[in-house]
Parts: C-alpha cells; sequence; structure tokens
C-alpha cells in the first residue's frame, strides 16, 4: 500500500532540482535578463510539465498531493534518472504506481505499410504515430523536407519540426496556416490518452518555446482532416503544390500515412520527378535508414 510521507520532502526535492538545471538543459530559449533564481523558474517546471503554475507551485509548498501522471510528466520536465524517479515517486507516496524503468518499444512498421512506402519512388511519403511522431519515410520524402536519419529519434516529431527545425519551417509558404492545422490535429489526438507523459513533455517544450504554438493550443481547436492541400517552396525546385492524404492504419495502432502527391502534368508533378531524380542519383537508399527501427 502506498504511503503518504511528509509533502515538505517531495517540495524541497523539486526545489532541489530545479535548481541544477539550466534553461539550455531542457531546450528553453535564453535571453539577456537577469535570472533572480538559480536553475529553472516554477514558471518554467510548469511549462514543460503542462500543468498550471498554481498547482506545480502547491507541490512545492506541500499544499497538494501529486497524481501519478504528473509524477510522470515531471520525470520528463526535470530530466530525472531511473533513481531519482524512484527517489520522487517514494515521497510522493506514489511507490505502487511507479512505472517500471524501461522506454516503451519503438512502434514497429506495419510489413505491409513499409511495402507501401518502399513502392511510393515518385511521391513524398512518410508514416507518422501518435503525437505525429515520424517513424519512416520514403527517399523523396527526404529529398522534399530533410534528412530525418540526422535528427535523434526522440525529436523526430513532425509538428516540433515544424516549430523549431528552421528548414521545415520554411519550406511552408503558409507556415501559420499549416502549423495551426496540425496544433489542432495533435490536440484531437491528446484527447484519447490525455496522460500520455511524452505528449505532455511534448506540449510542454513546445508552449515554452513559441508563442504561436502557446496560444494556438489553449484555443482548444481540434481537426480529423485527413486530406487537404500544402503549398511550398522548396530551395532546388521552387513553389509547389501537393495535395495530402493520410489513411490510418487498420489495426488501430494510431499510425497513418502521409502522402503528397501532385496534379498529373502540373509544374508541381515535374518538379517532383526533378527531386526523384535527383534523390535516385545519391547513394542507393537504405530502407532501414529510412525508419526509427
Amino acid at each position: 500500500m502506498s504511503s503518504y510521507p511528509d509533502p515538505r520532502a517531495l517540495g524541497a526535492f523539486l526545489r532541489a532540482r530545479r535548481a541544477q538545471l539550466t534553461p539550455q538543459d531542457c531546450g528553453l530559449p535564453t535571453t539577456d535578463t537577469a535570472r533572480r533564481v538559480t536553475g529553472l523558474r516554477r514558471e518554467e517546471v510548469a511549462t514543460l510539465a503542462a500543468i498550471s503554475v498554481d498547482y506545480y507551485t502547491r507541490l512545492e509548498q506541500g499544499r497538494v498531493r501529486a497524481s501519478t501522471p504528473v509524477l510522470a510528466t515531471l520525470t520528463h520536465a526535470l530530466h530525472l534518472d531511473g533513481a531519482q524517479q524512484q527517489h520522487l515517486y517514494q515521497l510522493a507516496g506514489r511507490t505502487d504506481d511507479q512505472p517500471r524503468h524501461h522506454r516503451p518499444p519503438t512502434p514497429r512498421i506495419r510489413p505491409a505499410m513499409r511495402r507501401l512506402l518502399d513502392q511510393l519512388t515518385h511521391t513524398p511519403a512518410l508514416v507518422l504515430g501518435k503525437r505525429l511522431d515520424v517513424l519512416a519515410w520514403n527517399p523523396t520524402a527526404t529529398a522534399l523536407y530533410t534528412d530525418f536519419a540526422a535528427i535523434p529519434a526522440p525529436h523526430r516529431n513532425y509538428l516540433r519540426l515544424m516549430f523549431t527545425h528552421p528548414a521545415i519551417r520554411g519550406l511552408h509558404r503558409n507556415w501559420a496556416h499549416d502549423a495551426r492545422d496540425a496544433v489542432a490535429a495533435l490536440r484531437m489526438e491528446a484527447g484519447t490518452d490525455p496522460d500520455d507523459p511524452d505528449l505532455a513533455r511534448l506540449v510542454g517544450e513546445l508552449s515554452v518555446r513559441d508563442t504561436d504554438f502557446r496560444t494556438w493550443w489553449a484555443e482548444h481547436r481540434v481537426s480529423s482532416a485527413t486530406y487537404g492541400t500544402k503549398h511550398y517552396r522548396h530551395p532546388l525546385v521552387g513553389d509547389l503544390t501537393l495535395d495530402c492524404d493520410t489513411w490510418a492504419s487498420p489495426d488501430h495502432s494510431g499510425q497513418r500515412l502521409m502522402v503528397l502527391t501532385a496534379e498529373p502534368d502540373s509544374p508541381t508533378h515535374d518538379a517532383l520527378r526533378i527531386l526523384a531524380s535527383w534523390t535516385a542519383q545519391q547513394t542507393e537508399p537504405d530502407p532501414a535508414k529510412n525508419t526509427t527501427r
């Protein structure tokens, strides 16, 4: 049975831990403004953990008991290792609810979806997972967007890249429209698993780093659109107008195939052929690279 020790000890641990971290440690923007506290501010920890500042303040003051989902988000926000996480749950009296110390397995791409992706040689295609993680891609998607294999897997998220990757952000001719739609898609996904700590960490990070994301997330706008039109400006082939369609996997895994196509004989269609030809001249693609596994 879970015990409930002195809540002041939990508050002391939280204060000590945030004092050990810098904004740079957590991917937060730096400013020239002098900081009045050592380490992270309460407001920054609250945002990273996707909880209110008032709630986090009461946690540090020992006036409220932390729930298990909140402890999970704090584990990520404060970059706790295995021992520190165990200590956090013990201080909160939640040892019975403590997760095992292992990362969830990376989602496996369904073989049929992998084959579809590999056979789409003249059009960009991605496999997206829950939270819009980029799980796999074909060479033409690399030519259009970026070399996904060069991006660390934990950062390989479509929405995160739209806000933080200069090349992908600059690719969108109407970035604000496309980014707001992507935020609405993630908000709808959040409704299926509101206690997902990885989702909370992503939302917290982007809320701190980008004012637009913070504003659009607070709107609670949702979207389940599976098709639309995207307008890009590519540095090699110029303006592109692409139809974007997504198909959900029938196994309820949350995976979806996103395909970008162009009207036949259009300038964009010709530009895609140039991109595909340019890709074919590169090193022979390695399917093992074009996936998270």
